[in-house]
């Protein structure tokens, strides 16, 4: 195999031109291999494989730095620098990341994960190499859909004042481009960035702009002609207005093209777009008919791209999505909205059935929030439907113009707890935390799939803003029976081992409380279980249901009649319930044990979340040994 040659960074440039073709075909199919049995972002990787042989044909890494936006797309990146031989445990618990990982190698200059960062990190390794008068080329890559989020505009506006080398790649795989193409703009763009035009043009301009009387204004004048020439004839004004140099487009699977266009950039001495365009899940059918689905497929079979494993109960996103379209259905106010996460979040029937309702706005979080406040204000019931750890990029957004206003906005909060192989990035282990210090927010939990479908029907009744968080992965179908209505701040006792409640008081044996918020509740019943199965010991059974408003008066009457309260959360311990119910053990002045159950303040990396829950030590049976630890020493 040409890619068993590649042992180590730059090594590609040793493999002759006409073997390129047969390396980006070796290159899929190992793709396509091993990602067939690790589950990762398949399609994004498969269309980027020559984009990415011409960034490292022309670069000399690590010295020139690579930014991946998002970094989903760096696979065959990560192949070229050297580490085809850990793929073997791609996004496994203490492999190889499926992100750039800066620990990883010297090549990954700069980890990412969530999406429209490229450009302004690449901005700031520009000034830091101007300013440390260094001489690397610096190359950010962006998707158009990451175009879709503000931040990269922002960073473009602050990228045209910069006067020495910097290559933004679009990578474009979807954007509907007018054909104004071809020769002419293939001849402007070699025109443009040839040595002897652009020395010849800075010579003019600037003996022009010298004279004052007549110089300036025939500057101004060609710049006016200039400008509506290129109208015409450069599909990429939008850049070219900010002030941006525009090349392309060009075809991203012909190595050949983009290597040359790419070393055009690199004579421009400012910021400059090169547009390449690609096509997604390139050399796999399966991957090139559904995109959607192989954005970041599980473990499939290779003949046919279906999933390896067949899911046979339905998932919290599911349930989320089943109950939505029914609201829909009921109240023609209820609105949903994503941030490009359609298909992820559960809206695609809502999508389908209430079009006029539905509202995709592009990566964006931070307007997504806003935008769903002034649905609000104007009459409507928005629901937004946002992974945990991306609604963490509309924090100010959910602070100032939902909760100060007290907007009846409904954040439908996927993904919360571990997600598992996509890693640090996409942990959701903050939202408790950094949703709770806000004044007028509503924080829900439900335990079981039937609780969630009653959380977002009661959340439609608080009118108040209403975050409700819920794992991902198979729904919780346990604990049917309890059905409580719901009381804004008021926990459900399932089980209540204090005299004359459930006759399962143990004479002289030790009172244990479980309090578990939401995804936690199935671990907290088989901890319960193996608990009595003790013999002497009396297990409550408390569903938190609100980590804010806390049921105080809940938690201290299980203090004052239990000898060890157990909070259970899927939350870093700062700033989470276990957190919040020391802080009113302490309060009330009572000495009754807690042993809190969460995560440690920490980022947590790739790994299955079986394995990362025993790890780090919120299992069953660690919390089972821990409890039972904890009773031993107060024998």
């Amino acid at each position: 195999m040409i890619l068993d040659r590649i042992k180590k960074e730059n090594d590609i440039k040793k493999i002759p031109k006409d073997q390129l073709p047969a390396l980006a075909q070796e290159i899929r199919e190992f793709l396509v291999e091993k990602i067939s049995k690790s589950g990762g972002h398949l399609g994004a990787n498969l269309g980027a494989v020559e984009l990415t042989m011409a960034l490292h044909l022309v670069l000399n890494l690590p010295e020139d730095k690579i930014v991946w936006d998002v970094g989903h797309q760096s696979y065959t990146h990560k192949l070229l620098t050297g580490r085809k031989e850990g793929f073997e445990t791609l996004r496994q618990y203490g492999g190889m990341s499926g992100f750039p990982k800066r620990k990883e190698s010297p090549c990954d200059c700069f980890d990412t994960g969530h999406s429209t960062t490229s450009i302004s990190a690449g901005l700031g390794l520009c000034q830091a190499r101007d300013l440390l008068g260094k001489k690397q080329t610096v190359v950010a890559v962006i998707g158009d859909g990451s175009l879709t989020g503000g931040m990269a505009y922002e960073a473009l506006n602050n990228a045209a004042r910069l006067e020495t080398n910097y290559i933004i790649v679009l990578n474009d795989n979807n954007m509907s481009i007018s054909e104004n193409v071809g020769g002419v703009s293939n001849y402007l763009n070699s025109i443009r960035t040839a040595s002897k035009y652009l020395d010849l043009k800075d010579s003019i301009y600037y003996k022009l702009i010298d004279n004052e009387k007549y110089g300036q204004p025939i500057a101004r004048m060609i710049q006016r002609t200039k400008n509506g020439i290129k109208q015409l004839v450069i599909p990429g004004m939008l850049f070219e207005n900010m002030g941006v140099t525009y090349l392309g487009p060009v075809d991203g699977h012909d190595i050949t093209a983009v290597k040359k266009v790419l070393q055009e950039a690199k004579r421009v001495k400012g910021a400059v777009v090169v547009h390449v365009m690609t096509h997604k899940g390139k050399g796999y059918a399966p991957a090139e008919r559904h995109p959607a689905r192989f954005h970041g497929a599980v473990p499939f079979d290779i003949e046919t791209g279906l999933p390896a494993k067949t899911q046979t109960k339905a998932n919290w996103t599911d349930v989320f999505g089943t109950v939505i379209n029914k609201l829909g259905e009921r109240d023609e106010k209820v609105c949903a909205i994503t941030a490009a996460m359609p298909d992820g979040t559960g809206l695609k029937r809502f999508k389908n059935r209430f079009p006029e309702r539905f509202f995709d706005v592009g990566i964006a979080e931070e307007h997504a929030v806003t935008f769903a406040a002034g649905l609000a204000a104007g009459g409507m019931k928005p629901i937004v439907a946002v992974y945990s750890s991306f609604l963490q990029r509309g924090f100010d957004q959910v602070i100032h113009d939902v909760c100060l206003q007290e907007l009846p906005v409904i954040f439908a909060i996927d993904r919360a707890g571990l997600v598992g192989a996509d890693g640090e990035t996409h942990q959701g282990i903050f939202d408790i935390s950094f949703l709770s210090m806000i004044p007028n927010m509503v924080i829900m939990s439900p335990k079981n799939k039937w609780e969630l479908s009653d959380m977002l029907k009661y959340s439609l009744t608080l009118n108040k803003p209403v975050a409700i968080r819920y794992p991902r992965g198979t729904a919780y179908d346990g604990l049917q029976e309890y059905r409580q209505p719901l009381e804004l701040g008021k926990a459900e006792w399932i089980e209540d081992c204090r005299a004359g409640k459930i006759g399962e008081q143990k004479s002289g044996g030790p009172r244990v409380a479980l309090l578990s918020f939401g995804s936690m509740m199935e671990t907290a019943v088989n901890v319960r279980n193996r608990l009595l199965e003790q013999g002497t010991l009396n297990v409550s059974l408390i569903n938190l249901r609100f980590a804010k408003p806390l049921d105080e008066k809940a938690v201290r009457e299980a203090a004052q009649s239990h000898d060890l309260l157990v909070t259970l959360e899927e939350n870093v311990f700062d700033g989470g319930v276990g957190e919040k119910i020391l802080d009113q053990i302490a309060l009330s002045e009572l000495d009754t044990k807690v042993l809190c159950i969460a995560l440690p303040d920490n980022y947590v990396e790739h790994g299955n979340v079986e394995l990362l829950k025993k790890e780090l030590k919120i299992d069953e049976e660690s919390i089972f040994g821990r409890i039972r630890e904890m009773l031993d020493e107060n024998d």
